[in-house]
Protein backbone atom coordinates (compact mmCIF):
# COMPACT_ATOMS: atom_id res chain seq x y z
CA UNK A 1 0.00 0.00 0.00
CA UNK A 2 1.70 3.37 -1.31
CA UNK A 3 1.84 6.24 1.55
CA UNK A 4 -0.04 9.08 1.22
CA UNK A 5 0.96 11.96 -0.65
CA UNK A 6 2.52 14.54 1.25
CA UNK A 7 -0.16 17.70 1.96
CA UNK A 8 1.31 21.25 0.19
CA UNK A 9 2.46 23.52 2.55
CA UNK A 10 1.19 26.96 1.32
CA UNK A 11 2.41 30.74 3.72
CA UNK A 12 -0.39 33.44 3.14
CA UNK A 13 0.64 37.27 4.30
CA UNK A 14 -2.49 39.34 4.36
CA UNK A 15 -2.29 43.03 5.41
CA UNK A 16 -5.60 44.03 6.95
CA UNK A 17 -9.28 42.91 7.15
CA UNK A 18 -10.20 42.72 3.67
CA UNK A 19 -7.39 40.54 2.73
CA UNK A 20 -8.16 38.44 5.63
CA UNK A 21 -11.66 37.87 4.42
CA UNK A 22 -10.11 37.02 1.15
CA UNK A 23 -7.47 34.73 2.99
CA UNK A 24 -10.08 32.42 4.81
CA UNK A 25 -12.13 31.72 1.68
CA UNK A 26 -8.94 30.60 -0.35
CA UNK A 27 -7.81 28.41 2.27
CA UNK A 28 -10.86 26.63 2.20
CA UNK A 29 -11.23 26.65 -1.31
CA UNK A 30 -7.57 25.10 -1.31
CA UNK A 31 -8.52 22.52 1.12
CA UNK A 32 -11.18 21.11 -0.79
CA UNK A 33 -9.86 21.14 -3.52
CA UNK A 34 -6.52 19.23 -2.24
CA UNK A 35 -8.80 17.01 -0.82
CA UNK A 36 -7.98 18.28 2.93
CA UNK A 37 -3.92 17.61 2.55
CA UNK A 38 -2.49 20.97 2.56
CA UNK A 39 -1.08 22.84 5.49
CA UNK A 40 -1.07 26.70 6.20
CA UNK A 41 1.39 29.36 8.40
CA UNK A 42 1.81 32.81 7.74
CA UNK A 43 0.50 35.85 8.97
CA UNK A 44 -3.64 36.69 9.19
CA UNK A 45 -6.40 37.91 10.87
CA UNK A 46 -9.23 36.29 12.85
CA UNK A 47 -11.31 34.91 9.76
CA UNK A 48 -7.91 33.04 8.58
CA UNK A 49 -6.84 31.71 12.27
CA UNK A 50 -10.93 30.46 12.04
CA UNK A 51 -9.44 28.28 8.85
CA UNK A 52 -6.30 27.24 10.76
CA UNK A 53 -4.03 29.71 10.51
CA UNK A 54 -1.67 30.54 13.57
CA UNK A 55 -0.48 34.06 12.70
CA UNK A 56 2.83 35.23 13.30
CA UNK A 57 1.79 38.18 14.94
CA UNK A 58 -1.43 40.23 15.32
CA UNK A 59 -2.71 41.56 12.09
CA UNK A 60 -3.56 44.55 13.35
CA UNK A 61 0.54 45.89 13.73
CA UNK A 62 0.96 45.69 9.91
CA UNK A 63 -2.84 47.28 8.87
CA UNK A 64 -1.62 50.72 7.96
CA UNK A 65 -2.47 52.92 4.89
CA UNK A 66 -1.11 55.95 4.13
CA UNK A 67 2.21 58.12 4.32
CA UNK A 68 2.03 59.16 7.56
CA UNK A 69 0.51 56.37 9.17
CA UNK A 70 3.14 54.52 7.75
CA UNK A 71 5.48 56.68 8.57
CA UNK A 72 4.85 56.62 12.44
CA UNK A 73 4.54 52.54 12.48
CA UNK A 74 7.80 52.37 10.48
CA UNK A 75 9.91 50.37 12.88
CA UNK A 76 7.26 48.05 13.92
CA UNK A 77 6.78 47.28 10.00
CA UNK A 78 10.15 46.53 8.93
CA UNK A 79 10.79 44.25 12.16
CA UNK A 80 7.75 42.18 10.89
CA UNK A 81 8.55 42.50 7.06
CA UNK A 82 12.13 40.59 8.35
CA UNK A 83 10.24 38.32 11.00
CA UNK A 84 7.80 37.05 8.32
CA UNK A 85 10.30 36.37 5.50
CA UNK A 86 12.50 34.72 7.60
CA UNK A 87 9.68 32.35 8.51
CA UNK A 88 8.68 31.73 5.28
CA UNK A 89 12.24 31.21 4.26
CA UNK A 90 12.85 28.92 6.91
CA UNK A 91 9.69 26.84 6.69
CA UNK A 92 10.77 26.31 2.44
CA UNK A 93 6.74 25.95 1.72
CA UNK A 94 5.16 24.74 -2.00
CA UNK A 95 4.47 28.20 -2.75
CA UNK A 96 4.08 31.85 -1.26
CA UNK A 97 0.48 33.81 -1.51
CA UNK A 98 0.82 37.73 -0.37
CA UNK A 99 -2.81 39.59 -0.15
CA UNK A 100 -2.90 42.72 -1.04
CA UNK A 101 -1.25 45.13 1.28
CA UNK A 102 1.45 45.44 -1.20
CA UNK A 103 3.49 48.13 0.96
CA UNK A 104 4.47 45.27 3.36
CA UNK A 105 3.53 41.65 0.95
CA UNK A 106 5.60 42.62 -1.80
CA UNK A 107 8.85 43.62 0.52
CA UNK A 108 8.74 40.38 2.37
CA UNK A 109 8.41 38.41 -1.35
CA UNK A 110 10.96 40.25 -2.70
CA UNK A 111 13.44 38.95 0.72
CA UNK A 112 11.96 35.49 0.15
CA UNK A 113 12.06 35.45 -3.58
CA UNK A 114 16.25 36.37 -3.35
CA UNK A 115 17.01 33.58 -0.99
CA UNK A 116 14.25 30.61 -2.18
CA UNK A 117 14.21 32.07 -6.57
CA UNK A 118 12.04 28.55 -6.89
CA UNK A 119 9.44 29.40 -5.05
CA UNK A 120 6.32 30.18 -6.77
CA UNK A 121 4.53 33.38 -5.48
CA UNK A 122 1.20 34.15 -6.05
CA UNK A 123 -0.14 37.87 -5.55
CA UNK A 124 -3.39 37.79 -4.40
CA UNK A 125 -5.18 41.23 -5.70
CA UNK A 126 -3.14 43.57 -8.45
CA UNK A 127 -1.83 46.91 -7.08
CA UNK A 128 -3.16 49.89 -8.45
CA UNK A 129 -0.78 49.73 -11.57
CA UNK A 130 -3.18 51.26 -13.42
CA UNK A 131 -3.77 54.16 -10.54
CA UNK A 132 -0.48 55.30 -10.17
CA UNK A 133 3.46 53.86 -10.23
CA UNK A 134 2.83 52.31 -13.24
CA UNK A 135 6.60 50.60 -13.08
CA UNK A 136 5.70 47.95 -10.33
CA UNK A 137 3.98 45.91 -13.00
CA UNK A 138 7.11 45.31 -14.50
CA UNK A 139 9.28 45.38 -11.89
CA UNK A 140 6.72 42.38 -10.39
CA UNK A 141 7.96 40.16 -12.32
CA UNK A 142 11.15 39.75 -10.79
CA UNK A 143 9.66 38.02 -7.93
CA UNK A 144 5.74 37.65 -8.48
CA UNK A 145 4.79 34.58 -10.73
CA UNK A 146 1.20 35.02 -10.93
CA UNK A 147 -1.09 37.75 -10.16
CA UNK A 148 -4.84 37.01 -9.27
CA UNK A 149 -6.67 39.65 -10.26
CA UNK A 150 -10.19 41.40 -8.59
CA UNK A 151 -11.03 43.63 -11.84
CA UNK A 152 -12.45 42.64 -14.92
CA UNK A 153 -9.53 44.70 -16.50
CA UNK A 154 -6.64 44.14 -14.70
CA UNK A 155 -5.13 41.06 -16.82
CA UNK A 156 -5.02 43.78 -19.91
CA UNK A 157 -3.27 46.49 -17.43
CA UNK A 158 -0.36 43.96 -16.77
CA UNK A 159 0.27 43.07 -20.53
CA UNK A 160 0.27 46.26 -21.80
CA UNK A 161 3.24 47.70 -18.95
CA UNK A 162 5.07 44.49 -18.78
CA UNK A 163 3.49 42.70 -15.97
CA UNK A 164 3.47 38.80 -14.46
CA UNK A 165 0.96 36.87 -15.89
CA UNK A 166 -2.45 38.14 -14.24
CA UNK A 167 -5.52 35.84 -14.63
CA UNK A 168 -9.21 37.74 -13.59
CA UNK A 169 -10.61 35.44 -10.46
CA UNK A 170 -13.34 37.80 -9.96
CA UNK A 171 -14.33 39.79 -6.96
CA UNK A 172 -15.27 38.37 -4.04
CA UNK A 173 -18.34 40.53 -3.80
CA UNK A 174 -19.83 38.21 -6.48
CA UNK A 175 -19.95 35.38 -3.89
CA UNK A 176 -22.35 37.66 -2.04
CA UNK A 177 -25.03 39.53 -4.69
CA UNK A 178 -27.62 37.36 -2.50
CA UNK A 179 -26.40 39.53 0.57
CA UNK A 180 -26.88 42.56 -0.76
CA UNK A 181 -30.03 43.14 -3.31
CA UNK A 182 -32.94 43.87 -1.57
CA UNK A 183 -36.34 41.95 -1.09
CA UNK A 184 -39.46 43.35 -1.65
CA UNK A 185 -40.31 44.88 1.80
CA UNK A 186 -36.83 46.42 1.21
CA UNK A 187 -37.65 47.42 -2.08
CA UNK A 188 -40.33 49.47 -0.70
CA UNK A 189 -38.20 51.09 1.86
CA UNK A 190 -36.15 52.31 -0.61
CA UNK A 191 -38.94 53.94 -2.10
CA UNK A 192 -40.81 55.06 1.03
CA UNK A 193 -40.15 58.45 2.90
CA UNK A 194 -38.22 59.06 4.67
CA UNK A 195 -35.27 58.49 2.41
CA UNK A 196 -32.66 56.09 3.71
CA UNK A 197 -29.01 57.53 3.60
CA UNK A 198 -25.77 55.09 3.98
CA UNK A 199 -23.63 56.85 5.08
CA UNK A 200 -20.09 55.21 5.07
CA UNK A 201 -17.21 57.42 6.27
CA UNK A 202 -14.21 54.36 5.87
CA UNK A 203 -12.82 51.63 8.33
CA UNK A 204 -9.34 53.85 8.93
CA UNK A 205 -9.00 55.94 11.53
CA UNK A 206 -6.44 58.66 9.35
CA UNK A 207 -10.02 58.33 6.71
CA UNK A 208 -12.24 59.35 9.49
CA UNK A 209 -10.95 62.13 10.76
CA UNK A 210 -10.57 63.74 7.77
CA UNK A 211 -14.33 63.09 6.72
CA UNK A 212 -16.64 62.97 9.07
CA UNK A 213 -17.09 66.99 9.35
CA UNK A 214 -17.37 67.15 6.00
CA UNK A 215 -20.22 64.41 6.11
CA UNK A 216 -21.97 65.91 9.20
CA UNK A 217 -21.89 68.93 7.15
CA UNK A 218 -23.44 67.65 4.02
CA UNK A 219 -26.36 65.70 5.88
CA UNK A 220 -27.40 68.80 7.76
CA UNK A 221 -27.54 71.57 4.50
CA UNK A 222 -29.35 67.87 2.84
CA UNK A 223 -31.74 67.84 5.22
CA UNK A 224 -32.56 71.35 4.13
CA UNK A 225 -33.03 71.32 0.68
CA UNK A 226 -34.79 67.66 1.39
CA UNK A 227 -36.66 67.63 4.03
CA UNK A 228 -36.47 64.94 7.13
CA UNK A 229 -34.01 62.16 6.65
CA UNK A 230 -33.05 58.55 8.21
CA UNK A 231 -29.07 58.42 8.36
CA UNK A 232 -27.26 55.12 8.89
CA UNK A 233 -24.01 54.63 9.26
CA UNK A 234 -22.68 51.30 9.50
CA UNK A 235 -19.26 50.72 10.86
CA UNK A 236 -16.72 48.27 12.45
CA UNK A 237 -15.98 47.46 15.85
CA UNK A 238 -12.01 48.81 15.60
CA UNK A 239 -13.20 52.08 15.28
CA UNK A 240 -16.91 52.61 16.89
CA UNK A 241 -15.67 54.82 19.42
CA UNK A 242 -13.97 57.53 17.48
CA UNK A 243 -17.22 57.23 15.20
CA UNK A 244 -19.50 57.45 17.91
CA UNK A 245 -17.13 60.63 19.38
CA UNK A 246 -17.78 62.43 16.19
CA UNK A 247 -21.22 61.77 14.90
CA UNK A 248 -22.22 63.25 17.97
CA UNK A 249 -20.89 66.70 16.79
CA UNK A 250 -23.55 66.23 13.90
CA UNK A 251 -26.44 68.29 13.34
CA UNK A 252 -28.63 65.08 12.05
CA UNK A 253 -28.28 62.33 14.13
CA UNK A 254 -27.46 58.97 12.94
CA UNK A 255 -28.16 55.52 13.54
CA UNK A 256 -24.90 54.09 13.93
CA UNK A 257 -24.69 50.02 13.27
CA UNK A 258 -21.68 48.03 14.09
CA UNK A 259 -21.04 44.61 11.87
CA UNK A 260 -21.32 43.56 8.62
CA UNK A 261 -25.18 42.13 8.67
CA UNK A 262 -26.24 45.43 10.00
CA UNK A 263 -24.07 47.04 6.94
CA UNK A 264 -25.73 44.97 4.13
CA UNK A 265 -29.27 45.45 5.59
CA UNK A 266 -28.83 48.99 5.65
CA UNK A 267 -27.31 48.90 2.14
CA UNK A 268 -30.98 46.51 0.90
CA UNK A 269 -32.69 49.63 2.39
CA UNK A 270 -31.00 52.81 0.85
CA UNK A 271 -32.11 55.10 -1.22
CA UNK A 272 -28.61 56.65 -1.66
CA UNK A 273 -25.55 56.45 0.11
CA UNK A 274 -22.26 58.88 0.61
CA UNK A 275 -18.91 56.92 0.88
CA UNK A 276 -15.60 57.51 1.54
CA UNK A 277 -13.61 55.66 -1.89
CA UNK A 278 -12.72 52.23 -1.38
CA UNK A 279 -14.40 48.25 -1.26
CA UNK A 280 -17.69 50.03 0.14
CA UNK A 281 -18.74 51.47 -3.17
CA UNK A 282 -18.63 48.65 -4.96
CA UNK A 283 -20.83 46.83 -2.36
CA UNK A 284 -23.20 49.57 -2.34
CA UNK A 285 -22.42 49.66 -6.41
CA UNK A 286 -23.72 45.82 -6.50
CA UNK A 287 -26.52 46.87 -4.18
CA UNK A 288 -28.15 49.20 -6.42
CA UNK A 289 -27.79 52.07 -4.12
CA UNK A 290 -26.30 55.56 -6.39
CA UNK A 291 -23.47 56.99 -4.06
CA UNK A 292 -21.75 60.34 -3.64
CA UNK A 293 -18.05 59.14 -3.70
CA UNK A 294 -15.62 61.35 -1.72
CA UNK A 295 -11.64 61.10 -0.20
CA UNK A 296 -9.40 63.25 1.16
CA UNK A 297 -5.46 62.54 2.02
CA UNK A 298 -3.56 64.06 4.05
CA UNK A 299 -1.40 67.72 2.66
CA UNK A 300 1.49 65.46 2.25
CA UNK A 301 -0.24 63.30 0.58
CA UNK A 302 -1.74 65.84 -1.53
CA UNK A 303 2.00 67.58 -2.40
CA UNK A 304 2.71 63.93 -3.95
CA UNK A 305 0.07 65.31 -7.07
CA UNK A 306 2.75 67.11 -8.44
CA UNK A 307 5.04 64.27 -9.20
CA UNK A 308 2.46 61.61 -9.56
CA UNK A 309 -0.15 61.38 -12.44
CA UNK A 310 -3.40 60.64 -10.80
CA UNK A 311 -5.47 58.41 -12.75
CA UNK A 312 -8.96 59.85 -14.11
CA UNK A 313 -11.20 57.78 -12.28
CA UNK A 314 -10.57 56.33 -8.73
CA UNK A 315 -13.66 54.32 -7.55
CA UNK A 316 -13.91 51.04 -8.05
CA UNK A 317 -16.90 50.97 -9.80
CA UNK A 318 -16.25 53.73 -12.00
CA UNK A 319 -12.98 52.13 -12.81
CA UNK A 320 -14.91 48.95 -13.77
CA UNK A 321 -17.29 50.74 -15.61
CA UNK A 322 -15.00 53.13 -17.72
CA UNK A 323 -16.91 56.10 -16.72
CA UNK A 324 -17.67 58.42 -13.74
CA UNK A 325 -21.14 57.15 -13.55
CA UNK A 326 -20.52 58.35 -9.51
CA UNK A 327 -19.29 61.65 -8.77
CA UNK A 328 -16.27 61.75 -7.09
CA UNK A 329 -15.72 64.66 -5.01
CA UNK A 330 -11.86 64.72 -4.17
CA UNK A 331 -10.18 66.55 -1.78
CA UNK A 332 -11.24 70.97 -1.80
CA UNK A 333 -14.41 69.40 -3.82
CA UNK A 334 -14.71 67.07 -0.72
CA UNK A 335 -17.12 69.91 0.81
CA UNK A 336 -20.69 69.51 2.74
CA UNK A 337 -22.38 72.07 0.00
CA UNK A 338 -20.78 69.89 -2.69
CA UNK A 339 -21.45 66.68 -1.11
CA UNK A 340 -25.08 67.97 -0.29
CA UNK A 341 -25.61 68.96 -3.83
CA UNK A 342 -24.77 65.48 -5.64
CA UNK A 343 -27.11 63.55 -2.58
CA UNK A 344 -30.20 65.62 -3.23
CA UNK A 345 -29.66 64.66 -7.31
CA UNK A 346 -29.83 61.30 -6.47
CA UNK A 347 -32.75 61.24 -3.68
CA UNK A 348 -35.29 62.58 -6.13
CA UNK A 349 -36.65 60.71 -8.98
CA UNK A 350 -34.62 62.77 -12.39
CA UNK A 351 -32.16 61.92 -14.72
CA UNK A 352 -29.09 62.16 -12.39
CA UNK A 353 -30.97 59.45 -10.41
CA UNK A 354 -31.71 57.19 -13.20
CA UNK A 355 -28.63 57.25 -15.46
CA UNK A 356 -26.53 56.21 -11.95
CA UNK A 357 -29.26 53.57 -11.15
CA UNK A 358 -28.97 52.25 -14.92
CA UNK A 359 -24.74 52.39 -14.85
CA UNK A 360 -25.24 50.18 -11.64
CA UNK A 361 -27.10 47.58 -13.30
CA UNK A 362 -24.17 46.63 -15.59
CA UNK A 363 -21.66 45.81 -13.22
CA UNK A 364 -22.48 42.31 -13.17
CA UNK A 365 -22.33 41.10 -16.44
CA UNK A 366 -18.77 43.01 -16.47
CA UNK A 367 -17.50 41.35 -13.12
CA UNK A 368 -19.17 37.77 -13.99
CA UNK A 369 -16.60 35.62 -15.42
CA UNK A 370 -19.13 33.48 -17.27
CA UNK A 371 -17.97 30.04 -16.18
CA UNK A 372 -19.96 29.49 -12.69
CA UNK A 373 -16.90 28.97 -10.89
CA UNK A 374 -16.69 31.47 -8.02
CA UNK A 375 -13.38 33.90 -7.32
CA UNK A 376 -12.15 31.46 -4.17
CA UNK A 377 -12.28 28.38 -5.95
CA UNK A 378 -10.88 30.05 -9.31
CA UNK A 379 -8.39 31.50 -6.95
CA UNK A 380 -7.36 28.11 -5.47
CA UNK A 381 -7.48 26.99 -8.75
CA UNK A 382 -4.72 28.82 -10.14
CA UNK A 383 -2.51 28.74 -7.06
CA UNK A 384 -2.51 25.25 -7.49
CA UNK A 385 -1.13 25.45 -11.00
CA UNK A 386 1.17 27.68 -10.16
CA UNK A 387 2.66 25.18 -8.26
CA UNK A 388 2.57 22.55 -10.32
CA UNK A 389 3.95 25.05 -12.92
CA UNK A 390 6.50 26.34 -11.72
CA UNK A 391 7.93 22.81 -11.50
CA UNK A 392 9.37 21.92 -8.04
CA UNK A 393 8.10 21.38 -4.43
CA UNK A 394 10.74 22.56 -2.37
CA UNK A 395 11.59 20.45 0.76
Amino acid sequence: MSAPAPAVRVALIAGEHSGDQLGFKLMRALRAQTGGAIEFFGVGGEAMEGEGLKSLFPIGEIAVMGVLPVAAKLPILLKRMGQTAEAVIAERPDALVIIDSPDFTHRVARRVRRVLPGLPVIDYVSPSIWAWRPGRARAMRAYVDCVLALLPFEPEAHARMGGPRCVYVGHPLIERLNELRPDADEARRRASQPPLVAVLPGSRRSVIARLMDDFGGALALLARLAGPLEIVLPTLPHVEGEVRARAARWAVEPRIEVGEAAKLAAFRAARAALAASGTATLELALAGVPMVGAYKVSRLEEQLKYFIKLPPLILLPNLILGERAIPELLQRDCAPANLAAALADLLREGPVRSAQVAALARLDRLMLAGDGVVPSERAAREVLATIEARGARTT
